[in-house]
């Protein structure tokens, strides 16, 4: 029983792990597909502001400028969003106004298909307007994510260059430190130097210690010690007979 739990416990994993898998490579191919399209209407959108004048022309460079102005926005909040969690309210900023760039956008696309060129003519100032203002707003928000991660960068070079400049001028004064075990080679040194001269002379003429004493009667030796006490006469116990006299007779 336990063997078919843990079976199917295998087999319900492995299929989670394969739609898991399946999912992303869908999601990796849509996100290809949307930025092969993308790459393929942009290229028609320079192509056409610059081959075409008027109306067409210049529809085709309103959508362009607020499509790479959008664009950039976004990869520069998502790319700072990943090492600075504040980006992120500016991310969901961003999306709000993403959406009225979609709306414009959405328009401007049908208005290049729009027969009535002349009122297409008479309301490209407001398109016009609308798209700076979206484009305005777009470009704050990226300039000031780009300017945050640059002050970012440089605090933390400054905190890194006074931390290198405080480690440098300690390796310097440990560096011009003289080791300990230096100064008591160099005092021993001293001393065994100043020892020598004077251990010489206390060993010279006129001084005698450490010198064998001549004795007047010819023997060489070390200084004699005092002589011992005579030796004390042996005691008198009762029971010895005491000793007698001898005569002269």
């Amino acid at each position: 029983m336990f063997t078919l739990v843990m079976l199917f416990a295998l087999l319900g994993l492995g299929a989670w792990a394969t739609v898991k898998a399946v999912g992303a490579a869908k999601r990796g191919v849509d996100r290809t597909i949307t930025q092969a399209k993308r790459t393929v209407e942009d290229t028609a959108l320079k192509a056409k502001s610059i081959g075409q004048v008027g109306v067409p022309g210049s529809l085709a460079q309103l959508r362009l400028d607020l499509r790479t102005s959008m664009r950039t926005t976004q990869e520069a909040l998502r790319e700072g969003s990943r090492a600075d969690a504040s980006l992120k309210e500016s991310l969901v900023l961003f999306e709000r106004l993403s959406a009225h760039g979609h709306e414009l956008d959405d328009e401007l696309k049908r208005l290049e298909q729009e027969p009535d060129r002349a009122r297409v003519a008479a309301a490209l100032p407001d398109l016009r307007e609308r798209v700076a203002k979206i484009t305005q707003s777009a470009d704050a928000l990226r300039w000031a994510a780009r300017d945050r991660a640059r002050r970012f960068a440089e605090d933390e070079l400054s905190t890194l260059s006074a931390q290198i400049e405080v480690e440098s001028d300690a390796l310097r004064d440990y560096a011009s430190r003289r080791d300990p075990l230096d100064d008591l080679a160099e005092a021993a040194a001293a001393w065994d130097a100043a020892a020598g001269p004077a251990a010489g002379s206390a060993a010279g003429p006129g001084n005698g210690r450490g010198e064998e004493r001549q004795d007047p009667r010819g023997h060489r030796g070390a200084s004699q010690t005092p002589a011992l006490d005579p030796a004390a006469p042996a005691p008198q116990y009762p029971w010895q007979k005491s000793t007698r006299p001898e005569t002269t007779t």
